[in-house]
């Protein structure tokens, strides 16, 4: 289906690899891709209740389920995502469209032996918009994967357009569970078509999920996550264990690449913590250690792979709340180039990815490409997403 470019009232449903909750959006939408304008409503948060999170915590990290279990796991997850969009749309104009990432649960990147990749996001679009009688986008990264693509990951051309600079080069980095950098050139007065080429993104390596889990380990599941870098700040960090991690071959791995949970999650903690005990190190060592790999992960990517050096560094996602860890990549920058939130720039920090996806079934509903090839790897540039009206 195409349309016309119109003004839309469009919901944003994100739950991504953190598995904190549904992140939901009500945005207004004018113009295409390069006049495109976002106006904020409403945002929000809706936390998964705690057996259905725990069942998604699993089931990423390997647990079999029986094809009757995996249904009414699609079922619970798209039924929260419909209650999270009601719920958002309360009180405010009829939304056109919904924007639906899913909850992912599985990622395999394409590469020697699977020449196509894979990407499974659960809560399936068809039950979201009969749920709640709006048009609904979803399963976003199957088409990107389907042209020789990563399906990963998806936002770097809304940041192209919501957060390029006349004349900084920029890189927008997420922290969410997998850390994510979008590298924006600067944009000049030239052909924006021209200038999308050379914007370039890729998975970092682990953003908060290492810590996340470490944390929820030492204290029995009582805490998510290290609120305000406060036991990082209480540690040492270990630099021959730190320099022993960075030796992980995703980090030597050219662009484009992505991951996920499959590589940096359960086990590969468990097998840092048996590191950390044989060095002797407390707990608070360990999640000073761990941050300060997220924060060396990122600006390795950057010194490696980077055409130069960004001017600025907004960060977006929920290490952008710890302080701890953008003052360690900001101390790993050198300490000369801003690191800021994309709050700063005019974007929420904490609900970029859902006004991401938001525009993402928008640019579907319009017929515009969603990804960018040389980003993901894909063969060319496509519409994402399927629509269920």
């Amino acid at each position: 289906m195409e349309q016309v470019a119109q003004e839309v009232i469009a919901i944003g449903l994100m739950s991504g690899t953190s598995v904190d909750g549904i992140d939901a959006i009500a945005v207004r939408l004018t113009g295409g891709d390069r006049d495109l304008a976002v106006e904020v409503l409403r945002t929000e948060t809706f936390a998964y209740d705690d057996a259905l999170r725990s069942q998604i915590l699993a089931v990423c990290g390997g647990a079999p389920l029986a094809a009757q279990d995996w249904a009414a796991l699609d079922d619970a997850i798209a039924i929260a995502f419909a209650q999270a969009a009601q719920r958002i749309g309360e009180g405010l104009p009829a939304a056109t469209l919904i924007g639906s990432h899913g909850q992912t649960v599985f990622h395999r990147p394409p590469d020697g032996i699977a020449p196509l990749g894979y990407s499974w996001q659960l809560g399936r679009g068809a039950a979201i918009a009969a749920l709640t009688g709006i048009p609904t986008v979803s399963n976003f990264r199957v088409a990107d994967v389907a042209a020789g693509g990563h399906g990963a990951p998806l936002v770097p051309r809304v940041d192209a357009y919501l957060l390029g600079h006349p004349t900084e080069r920029r890189c927008v980095q997420n922290l969410g569970g997998i850390g994510n950098v979008t590298y924006l050139p600067p944009q000049g007065t030239g052909d924006d078509r021209q200038w999308e080429t050379g914007v370039r993104g890729w998975d970092t390596g682990p953003g908060n999920v290492l810590i996340d889990l470490a944390v929820q380990r030492f204290s029995g599941g009582r805490d998510r996550c290290d609120w305000d870098g406060q036991r990082a700040a209480a540690g040492r960090v270990d630099q021959t264990l730190l320099d022993q991690w960075l030796r992980d071959p995703f980090f030597e791995e050219p662009p484009p690449k992505s991951t996920g949970r499959e590589h940096f999650g359960v086990a590969y903690l468990e097998q840092r913590l048996d590191e950390v005990i044989a060095a002797g190190l407390g707990e608070n060592d360990a999640i000073a250690t761990l941050t300060e790999l997220t924060a060396a992960s990122v600006v390795l990517n950057y010194q490696r792979f980077l055409p130069t050096l960004p001017d600025r560094v907004l960060l977006c996602g929920g290490g952008s709340r710890n302080p701890v860890l953008r003052d360690r990549i900001a101390a790993r920058l050198g300490g000369q180039i801003p690191v800021q939130s994309t709050t700063e720039a005019g974007l929420c920090a904490d609900s970029k990815e859902a006004i991401a996806f938001a525009v993402l079934g928008y640019w579907r509903w319009l017929g515009l490409p969603g990804n960018l090839p040389a980003v993901t790897g894909a063969q060319r540039a496509v519409p994402l997403g399927e629509l269920w009206p």
